[in-house]
């Protein structure tokens, strides 16, 4: 038996698997393979290495029992290390594979292919190319029908009884991580704590898949810890609580309320079990946390918070999902908190997390995520939604990123019946004020985030682009990187950083080596224009810090650099 799992990466409210990630689909779906038929091989590759050769792709096809597809981005993004699979792919592929048997899941089975803000998304067509059109969990179907000889009478909708029907999946199908192209240093794990969101028994968010989960079901701490002591054995070392759309709640024991108060003692346990069964772990970072849990239960927040916190790693983001301050847009789209509870859930986050750590990054930050085209936007709802973020900048608060996208038209959400065209109306609203924010906001935060002659440890190379070398830490929603040098991908290195932009930030490898640095890293450095960082190359070698600041130490940009310099 041989199955080939070719991921297309996935993007949803709660869950992420564009790379650096590796999502629970493909990790699931060879677990559920191997527990089928235990001596099965198992062949993972991913959609952009698929991409890249074709041919190869067909003869590993031509000897697979199976060939699944796993494709859905259902908040899309914009990604540095991999594409995701899209329509068009998913039309291609099928022609280029040979298995008996061939399979597509994921969100793109379910809701279809989305083609951008305010867009319907696609999915007709496709029972047409596959043989199964995987609509429910992947791993539980995907384990029937190999059991049961792949019985086209199986249920492609079938999905596991809770959160924790999947978990001898989860550990069984660790080692898949290892055919990553990034394992291990440069692979995050996404962990699922649980999955179904409080606030669907009245509707949940219009536009939000979530709710059609139900009440949250919870993994148990148990199940959680062997998955992640199976993916450290295999040599994970990145991991991430991603898959959930409120990690504060984990354990709460009112999931039968809309907005159910934390149980810091239960994510305590979770957290310290995860430490303990990835002992050399290198990051451990989170994701989702409704800003409404804290706006409205602050002291149990904190406490939780203090727990991510205490067991975490530094340069972590708590993103939220405020959507909108619009009172209108608020009451209409049944959205999770208004303007006052979203500048109190930035307080709070502030107060527990705005301490730098040892990676040079504040410790815990909250991100800000708005949706628009809703229900209710006008012309005002932008100038809302920037007083917001300019207030609370003034005020002195901290937040990591702001993610600005139009809302994706999905089916079985609320969103179906308005349509997107009120996204395609206001579009040219959305992109002045998309402009308008990375001017604004996001340009000053960062340098407050990240102010120059910091320095962001353990950066890996990702991309050479232009003559610059482009990394980014590992973790959540890492500060983007730009060096001015090609260097090799995939190394790690410390940067110093020197200057900004709206979403990255200039710098020089640290310890720098003022010997070495090309002309144009030289011109980087704020204060050096090309007749200084010609002097500094006809005057090289220098033998010491001495010999160097006697020579250019009228300049105060390099006599601030003297603490990072390395002869």
């Amino acid at each position: 038996m041989r199955v080939l799992i070719i991921d297309g990466y996935t993007d949803e409210p709660a869950g992420l698997g564009v790379p650096p990630y590796i999502d629970i689909y493909p990790r699931y779906i060879a677990g559920a393979v191997w527990s089928a038929v235990h001596n099965a091989e198992v062949v993972y590759v991913t959609i952009d290495s698929a991409r890249r050769d074709l041919v190869a792709l067909k003869d590993l096809s031509r000897s697979s029992d199976l060939a699944v597809l796993i494709a859905g981005v259902t908040v899309p993004g914009k990604y540095l290390s991999g594409a995701p699979a899209t329509w068009n792919d998913a039309l291609r592929l099928p022609g280029f594979l040979e298995s008996k048997y061939k399979a597509i899941c994921g969100p793109a089975a379910r809701f279809g292919f989305g083609r951008g803000g305010g867009s319907k998304s696609v999915k007709s067509g496709l029972s047409d190319l596959y043989d199964f059109v995987i609509t429910g969990d992947p791993e539980a179907v995907i384990y029937r029908l190999m059991k049961e000889g792949f019985d086209a009478g199986v249920e492609l909708d079938s999905v596991r009884g809770d959160a924790s029907g999947s978990d001898r999946f989860a550990a069984r199908g660790a080692k898949i991580i290892r055919q990553h192209p990034l394992f291990p240093d440069g692979l995050i794990c996404e962990l699922e704590t649980f999955r179904g969101c409080p606030r669907s028994m009245i509707g949940g968010c219009s536009f939000c898949t979530e709710p059609l989960h139900g009440i949250p079901s919870f993994r148990t701490v148990r199940g959680i810890a062997e998955e992640v002591a199976a993916l450290h054995q295999e040599g994970a070392v990145n991991f991430r609580l991603g898959r959930q759309p409120d990690l504060l709640i984990y354990g709460t024991r009112e999931v039968d309320v809309p907005n159910p108060s934390p149980n810091p003692a239960a994510l305590r346990r979770l957290l310290s079990s995860v430490r303990r069964a990835a002992p050399s772990l290198k990051v451990l970072h989170i994701d989702n946390c409704n800003p409404a849990t804290i706006s409205d239960h602050p002291e149990l927040s904190e406490k939780a918070l203090r727990a991510v916190v205490e067991f975490h790693t530094p340069g972590d983001t708590a993103a939220l999902g405020i959507e909108s301050v619009d009172e209108e847009v608020v009451h209409r789209n049944n959205l999770k908190v208004d303007y006052d509870g979203a500048m109190l859930a930035l307080s709070v986050i502030n107060r527990v997390g705005s301490q730098r750590g040892e990676n040079g990054m504040p410790h815990l930050l909250p991100g800000l995520n708005f949706v628009y085209g809703l229900p209710g936007e006008s012309k005002d709802t932008y100038e809302l939604n920037f007083e917001f973020m300019k207030e609370a900048m003034e005020s002195g608060l901290l937040f990591r990123r702001v993610n600005l996208r139009q809302v994706m038209v999905l089916p079985s959400t609320r969103m179906e019946a308005f349509g997107g065209y009120l996204a395609k109306k206001h579009r040219s609203f959305f992109l002045s004020h998309k402009l308008r924010v990375r001017q604004e906001i996001d340009l000053p935060m960062m340098r407050r985030i990240v102010p120059s002659m910091t320095v962001l440890k353990d950066v890996r190379t990702e991309l050479n682009h232009g003559g610059i070398t482009w990394g980014r830490q590992m973790g959540s929603y890492p500060v983007l990187v730009g060096i001015p040098r090609r260097l090799p991908v995939g190394e790690s290195l410390d940067a110093l950083v020197l200057s900004h932009g709206p979403r990255s930030v200039g710098a020089l490898r640290c310890p720098v080596r003022i010997n070495e640095l090309e002309l144009r890293e030289l011109e980087s450095i704020p204060g050096v224009g090309q007749k200084r960082a010609a002097s500094i190359i006809k005057n090289r070698p220098f033998p010491s810090l001495e010999a160097f600041l006697e020579k250019f130490g009228d300049v105060p940009q390099l006599v601030q650099l003297a603490p990072f310099l390395e002869f």
